[in-house]
């Protein structure tokens, strides 16, 4: 029997699944990696570990839930996280770490080329809009501030680059994830002469673009006999873990959008159109060619809820971060929506989508002397999905949304889709069994080995049971805070300006 396997190179964890080629479920098994950040604005991950920890987990998965059910791979698809630059030399030995997409270190250059002429050129050609995430300013500021590494380096990389060169000897990019760099041209599918003169690099120095139905890098030898694979085994270069999820959501048409909540968080649309926003508010991801994943970022999803875990919550069992978060959410449950009036700007890592303000920071307003440990429980949950919700404001500044899929280990919490449907008052379909990023990787999979004509087939079948409708009462109560939310996010901009510039002297 066959089977496909998609490798997922999250954040913070990689995930490896399998499906049959009816798309069930096979099993899943993951593995997690640290993120460095050792100074404020750097996030970095070390790609050598990274990969260790996918083979490990892969070989493991093989070996426990595949092979002794006498399933045959047919093909391993990748999936990852957007936004990540490695600069390796020569001989494709890694020069450093990783930058990651939560990184804000180049927050000057992104500011000089956003005020620039150049920075609306690039936007409208790219589609990646002008922030420290893009690759675009990470190599920017290599240039600028670390020019030994940065004439060493013989290829810029993404870490999915870095993965598959190790696996199969090829440097090579999908059109989707390298249009989430700032270099690549989404009309010319090329990348863009201004931009990479921009950066001070030549195409020659990043990966061979292909399509992400890409198969034709083999499998070293050496991990054929590792991992017990066919030399016939497809390795498909995949997408962004982004894309993946909006095509796993079925998300694909008018009137739906999908909201993913895991470390980051994000809501897309799918069109056949680039979405068009002076203010440059939104991102346009490729998925296929005339496919475009339209939407925005934030940079604190989960991964700001587990901070507040880690600082505050109560760990019965050593380390066991999972029974802690859902302590965390019982006592939130305890509380009335709007919080008694406590406010959370979940800034902690700057912010993307729509203020696209890097100095953004954490804030609690509001507090009084009868607000307890549940009142900043609850007022921390509200304050992520409050940054969800002011990107899927303004994205219905251009598409109709009657509808919400969502996806990711936070947002399909009951208890935080309750409360999205509550905010967004509007009907939040979801499937709490299975993982929207695998499920894509296996529809781009399953197209590619025939059993599905194109994606808009693919993603027609595909079924979520699990609705929640949304209180309009509850609603209301939500708008009256949110309002005051959106107003302290700007308003505070000199503030959040003037602290960081104290952070960066310490």
């Amino acid at each position: 029997m066959d089977c496909f396997i998609t490798i997922d190179l999250g954040t913070a964890a990689v995930k490896v699944s399998a499906f049959d080629s009816n798309g069930n479920e096979l099993g899943s098994n993951k593995g997690s990696y640290p993120t460095f950040q050792t100074r404020p604005d750097y996030s970095e991950q070390d790609p050598e570990q990274i990969f260790i920890t996918m083979l490990y987990v892969l070989k493991n998965f093989l070996n426990d839930k595949i092979y002794p059910r006498k399933f045959k791979v047919t093909s391993i698809c990748f999936s990852s996280a957007m936004h990540s630059v490695l600069m390796v030399d020569k001989y494709g030995v890694p020069l450093g770490n990783a930058i990651v997409w939560s990184d804000n270190r180049a927050k000057a250059e992104a500011d000089e080329l956003k005020s620039s002429t150049l920075g609306v050129v690039l936007y409208n050609a790219t589609g990646t809009p002008i922030h420290p995430m893009s690759p675009l300013n990470k190599i920017t500021w290599i240039k600028n501030n670390d020019e030994e590494r940065f004439k060493q380096a013989q290829k810029f990389l993404s870490i999915k680059s870095y993965i598959i060169h190790q696996l199969t000897g090829e440097y090579v990019m999908d059109y989707s994830l390298a249009s989430a760099t700032g270099l690549l041209n989404i009309h010319t599918l090329q990348w863009e002469p201004a931009a990479l003169q921009h950066a001070g690099i030549h195409a020659e120095q990043l990966p061979t673009l292909v399509p992400v139905f890409y198969a034709d890098a083999k499998l070293k030898k050496e991990y054929q006999a590792s991992l017990g694979l066919s030399p016939k085994a497809n390795i498909i270069v995949g997408s962004s873990d982004g894309c993946l999820a909006t095509l796993g959501g079925g998300i694909w048409g008018e009137g739906k959008a999908t909201i993913t909540i895991e470390d980051s968080g994000a809501v897309r649309v799918m069109g056949k159109k680039v979405l068009r926003d002076e203010k440059q508010r939104f991102f346009n991801y490729l998925i296929t060619e005339g496919n475009y994943v339209s939407g925005g970022p934030t940079n604190n999803g989960g991964a700001v809820f587990e901070w507040f875990a880690r600082q505050f919550g109560d760990f019965k069992r050593a380390y066991d971060l999972d029974d802690c978060l859902e302590s965390l959410i019982a006592d939130a449950a305890k509380v009335s929506p709007g919080s008694s009036g406590l406010i959370f700007l979940p800034y902690l890592q700057g912010e993307r989508a729509p203020i696209w303000n890097a100095n953004a920071k954490g804030v609690y307003f509001g507090i009084n002397i009868k607000h307890e440990k549940q009142h900043f429980v609850r007022a921390t949950i509200e304050g992520i999905l409050y940054a969800i919700y002011s990107i899927g404001k303004t994205l219905e500044e251009h598409r109709s949304i009657e509808s919400l899929c969502v996806n990711g280990r936070f947002a399909t919490s009951p208890f935080w889709t309750k409360m999205i449907a509550d905010i967004f008052n509007k009907p939040v379909n979801t499937h709490f069994k299975k993982d929207s990023v695998a499920v894509g990787a296996f529809l781009l999979s399953a197209t590619k080995a025939g059993i599905f004509k194109n994606l808009d087939e693919a993603a027609q079948t595909i079924k979520l049971p699990d609705t929640f409708t949304p209180k309009k009462q509850v609603h209301q109560v939500y708008m009256k805070h949110y309002a005051i939310y959106e107003r302290l996010s700007y308003k505070l901009t000199e503030e959040f300006e003037a602290i960081s510039k104290l952070q960066e002297n310490e």
